[in-house]
């Protein structure tokens, strides 16, 4: 099973944030060991959310199935189970 990880509505988030993700990602490696994922998104409000994702290929073993996924205007992103 895949390892989400994330970090919502941050005031004032700094470069440290994305590392702070980061590693809490890194140690669910044994949840994820094919791939791993990170986006920041600065919000217009001045809030940050961070999002990471360890990856288990076992159905979808392309980069098709890479995350977190975003749309292609950018506006939309998720990372989730791809058990749905």
């Amino acid at each position: 099973m895949c390892g989400i990880i994330g970090i919502c509505g941050v005031a004032g988030a700094g470069p440290d944030l994305e590392d702070r993700v980061a590693n809490a990602r890194d140690r669910m490696l044994s949840r994820g060991p094919d791939g791993a994922g990170l986006v920041r998104i600065d919000h217009a409000t001045g809030l940050t959310t961070v999002l990471g994702h360890r990856r288990l290929s076992i159905q979808d073993l392309s980069d098709a199935g890479a995350q977190p996924m975003r749309s292609r205007s950018g506006r939309y992103t998720i990372v989730y189970n791809m058990e749905i």
